[in-house]
């Protein structure tokens, strides 16, 4: 996958999972919560937590750990959920997306991003937009919209049809 797309210097929200940094395009995020009471849904994956009431919709929280294989973490003070707009098809769903923390928002120049690594034939990596270089490290920039696959959007937008009410209020 080439970067042909990264020719303008962006902000990106940066956030940790494990001890990895992951960045994603601010247009994309709509907010940060701080970590509220998640009510879990029935027969869905492991990394699709449930769903939380956000000023009266229900939006599916996914736990970004599990969805990229990775251990699920620790919840602590700084476990926050970001909630972003995915496209799929000209449509937006908005997801809430479990994060270990959030660290900044700042602006990566196109020059210092390097594209996706090739890791063969079998591992997906069309999600990753490319490798943003900071300091002495590297910030795995995520294609949002790339992440899930769309049978995994269906299963989150079906969790959005449960009743508001029943669920924990964000306000």
């Amino acid at each position: 996958m080439s970067n042909i797309f990264l020719t303008e210097t962006r902000q990106y929200l940066t956030f940790k999972l494990s001890d990895e940094m992951f960045g994603v395009d601010v247009a994309q995020v709509r907010e940060i919560l701080d970590y509220v009471k998640i009510t879990k849904v029935p027969q869905t994956p492991d990394f699709m937590c449930g769903v939380i009431n956000l000023r009266g919709s229900v939006v599916p929280v996914v736990d970004m750990n599990l969805k990229f294989g990775m251990a699920q973490s620790e919840r602590t003070v700084n476990t926050c959920i970001v909630v972003v707009e995915v496209n799929l098809d000209d449509t937006s769903i908005v997801i809430g997306a479990l994060v270990d923390s959030v660290q900044e928002v700042f602006e990566i120049e196109p020059q210092n991003i390097e594209p996706a690594p090739k890791i063969g034939t079998r591992l997906r990596t069309d999600f990753i937009k490319g490798m943003g270089k900071r300091d002495d490290s590297f910030i795995i920039i995520l294609d949002i919209d790339k992440v899930f696959n769309s049978q995994e959007l269906e299963l989150v937008q079906d969790s959005s049809n449960y009743a508001p009410e029943t669920f924990s209020n964000v306000n």
